[in-house]
């Protein structure tokens, strides 16, 4: 089945890990009271802020970076249709061949009946956000394949049989000791004495992953970024781990969105600079492993690239929300986000959790799917400061929150706000009225019922005592 751009379908629900089963405000009630995911959290933001704030400052140049990769990402998104073709065009050139897939469901498909072909029950994996958004692995484990997460933090939370928390490191919301436990309990011919020391934790790790590198034939991986002039992928890493899948396996199958592609290799010099600083605090990213094809006796003998929509195109499709296709998934707005850091990734329900999840999860799955989700901020715009491709989170989350359906009484109340602030008269009169709250619902900052469900999670600001028309008219 073929696909297009301008096709505004979102992606398809029961499939992937784009919808959780509770709201926002239900699953973070949950979070904040668990003592040790906040202290865990709080210690891992507060590391990666600082690192990457000071190699953040180390370049002059560092906003005008920020102006060039924007420029960039809404290039690309005038001419996706253009540069996706010529992507294509240039991976079959080079002995690879390309794939289409509309949504979650085909891109499984797709990959599944890949691996098949091969004849492999297991496969080894890069870490990958793609991947995890359309359920991959679990599409695989019901088809009899095996998929082994070969990032260590994507190896912990499987093992676990957990979720990932954080789009750069998926196990932020555990601590050592808590990964002790998960070795001990899940990974095969762990050593019984193993410590919660972080190299010995590691060294089990590398250990158990070596022998699966060297006995695996098939790999699966996302994809950084996609130069469209020559058909190159591009995986950056810090471990090592994805090179070796990279490189090792007879079959590499690429699962990657839509929106990766950039036109030139002068475009992605902008991206190697932007992507480290802002995501690990570093100046460069250790591991960057780039492919083109296929190329005989080195490497994989067999290349498949899988282009993703599943709710691209209804992303695209919305002027106001199409921004959040620029991610390049740093992660640093997750790392200033004073919600993310007390709440954690898991209340979002989605594999995009924090800012940026806030608005592309309700943009791929349709609002309605995730209504909650753009209510998940303070609007306190940290994030926009941080996004080094200047996505401004503030405004887009504002706009999907007008996207989303409001229940009759608050539509009545906006209705009647909006007509009041219209009519100088009325709103002198509502002025004087609102001073009234000071002795009405909880400790004076709330609303009576009907009205009390608008103030169960904000205080209402408290009004002043002479109005600004009550100044000007005594002077």
């Amino acid at each position: 089945m073929s696909t297009f751009l301008g096709m505004p379908v979102t992606a398809p629900s029961g499939v992937g890990n784009l919808r959780g089963d509770r709201t926002f405000p239900e699953a973070a009630h949950d979070a904040l009271a668990d003592g040790q995911l906040r202290r865990n959290l709080r210690h891992a933001t507060t590391t990666i802020r600082g690192k990457s704030g000071r190699v953040i400052a180390e370049l002059p140049d560092w906003q005008e970076l920020r102006t060039a990769g924007s420029a960039i990402k809404a290039s690309v998104m005038a001419r996706l249709p253009e540069l996706l073709e010529r992507l294509e065009e240039r991976v079959v050139a080079a002995g690879g061949v390309v794939h289409w897939a509309a949504d979650a469901n085909e891109a499984n498909a797709i990959v599944t009946d890949l691996v098949r072909a091969t004849g492999s029950e297991r496969v080894i994996k890069v870490k990958s956000m793609a991947t995890q958004e359309i359920g991959l692995n679990e599409a695989l484990e019901a088809a009899g394949i095996q998929p082994v997460e070969t990032d260590l933090a994507e190896l912990i939370v499987q093992l676990g049989e957990d979720k990932p928390s954080h789009i750069l490191v998926p196990a932020i919301h555990r601590n050592r000791s808590e990964i002790r436990e998960i070795f001990l309990r899940a990974m095969p011919g762990v050593d019984p004495g193993l410590t919660d020391d972080p190299p010995v934790l590691a060294a089990a790790a590398r250990k158990y992953l070596r022998e699966t590198f060297l006995s695996t034939r098939v790999a699966v991986s996302g994809a950084n970024f996609a130069i469209a002039e020559t058909g190159t992928l591009a995986v950056v890493e810090s471990e090592g781990n994805g090179r070796m899948c990279l490189t090792l396996p007879d079959t590499l199958i690429t699962v990657m969105g839509l929106e990766k592609v950039v036109p030139t290799w002068q475009d992605l010099e902008v991206f190697l600079q932007l992507l480290p600083r802002a995501s690990t605090g570093e100046r460069m990213n250790p591991y960057t492993t780039m492919w083109t094809g296929v190329t005989p006796g080195d490497g994989p003998q067999s290349f498949h690239l899988v282009l993703l929509d599943n709710g691209r195109s209804a992303v695209l499709a919305d002027r106001a929300g199409r921004a959040a296709l620029h991610c390049i998934r740093c992660s640093a707005c997750l790392n200033v986000c004073p919600v993310y850091e007390r709440t954690g990734g898991h209340a979002y329900g989605s594999v995009y959790p924090g800012p940026i999840g806030a608005v592309l999860s309700p943009q791929l799955t349709g609002v309605e799917d995730n209504a909650s989700l753009p209510y998940a901020s303070s609007l306190c715009g940290a994030c926009f400061d941080a996004c080094p491709v200047k996505i401004d989170i503030p405004s887009m989350l504002v706009h999907l929150r007008d996207k989303a359906p409001h229940s009759r009484m608050e539509r009545a109340v906006m209705r009647a706000a909006a007509y009041t602030m219209n009519h100088p008269r009325l709103y002198a009169r509502a002025q004087r009225a609102a001073k009234l709250a000071r002795i009405a619902g909880r400790r004076g900052r709330g609303l009576p019922p009907p009205l009390s469900g608008w103030t169960t999670a904000r205080d209402l600001p408290e009004p002043p005592e002479q109005t600004f028309r009550d100044w000007w008219a005594r002077r």
